[in-house]
């Protein structure tokens, strides 16, 4: 066709697509066009408008590299990371609730044994985590594999740290045959997101703050079950209603229980205050 028109390249555009080899890329683009022409008609959307939306854009992909995901943090702030996850994990009551993967998850990370401290040499408040891993039905599940990463009381992953070059903050386990696993780390402060790119300009020209409730990020695998990737939230922090990704689930807010100097749970004696977490995770069984 020529000479096409507001009215009519929607239909045009979405007709060229018609003989796609792949059904499921032809449905996905053919939606796309729809939605994306429906906005432009929607909003009257004008040239110098169009523009600076490429801009944008363009200035979204040159913000990333091998230790830093625009991409993902502009998904994440405009609530589409959480809507997928949310379409792709439905669970049923009682099972743990998935949530954002985020833009600081490292592959590699170095295994450690039971109870290994993962801020070694990292300042914060001490922090003395137990877990058990479960399946829907009830039954522990060993040999579960649990990548585990936080940010530091700064706000900083290891990734963001100017003095940092090695991983910190962030280790994998194994849970045991009763289905449990331990480590030290840090008790969790929320933080903002990554400002200084194109989606700090968004969230500041939006008026929204940038700030996560504090948190630490699980990953745990195991044969047979859907895996599943969530956050432990600390109960009580200012930012559980306005997380910036739209991450908090109320099923995924633990208690981190505050102790005065002692014991600790590994058997140390402390002279500051430590922290404790006990919680349950629970896996759903894949189809």
């Amino acid at each position: 066709m020529r000479n096409l028109n507001e009215h009519n390249i929607t239909d045009e555009v979405v007709r060229r697509f018609e003989n796609t080899a792949n059904p499921r890329l032809q449905e996905i683009m053919a939606s796309l066009v729809r939605h994306l022409h429906a906005f432009a008609r929607e909003v009257n959307l004008t040239e110098e408008e169009w523009f600076q939306g490429i801009q944008f854009v363009t200035r979204v992909g040159h913000m990333c590299d091998d230790k830093r995901q625009e991409c993902i943090l502009l998904s994440d702030t405009l609530g589409l990371s959480q809507l997928v996850v949310a379409q792709n994990h439905k669970r049923p009551s009682g099972v743990t609730e998935q949530t954002v993967f985020g833009p600081f998850h490292l592959n590699g990370a170095p295994h450690l044994a039971p109870g290994a401290d993962i801020a070694e040499g990292v300042q914060g408040e001490p922090c003395f985590v137990s877990a058990y891993v479960q399946s829907a039905t009830g039954q522990p599940i060993a040999g579960a594999t649990v990548d585990v990463w936080q940010a530091d009381t700064d706000g900083l992953y290891d990734v963001q740290h100017p003095e940092w070059h090695d991983m910190k903050l962030r280790a994998v386990f194994e849970t045991d045959q009763q289905g449990y696993f331990r480590l030290r780390t840090i008790k969790p402060c929320n933080y903002p997101i990554p400002t200084d790119g194109p989606v700090g300009d968004m969230m500041r020209a939006l008026d929204q703050h940038p700030y996560r409730p504090a948190h630490l990020h699980c990953m745990i695998q195991a044969e047979g079950y859907d895996r599943l990737i969530t956050h432990v939230f600390v109960e009580g922090d200012a930012y559980l209603d306005s997380d910036a990704v739209f991450g908090v689930r109320s099923s995924c807010i633990g208690n981190y229980v505050r102790h005065e100097p002692g014991v600790a749970p590994d058997g140390t004696r402390l002279e500051v205050p430590f922290y404790t977490l006990d919680y349950e995770f629970v896996l759903q069984p894949l189809p």
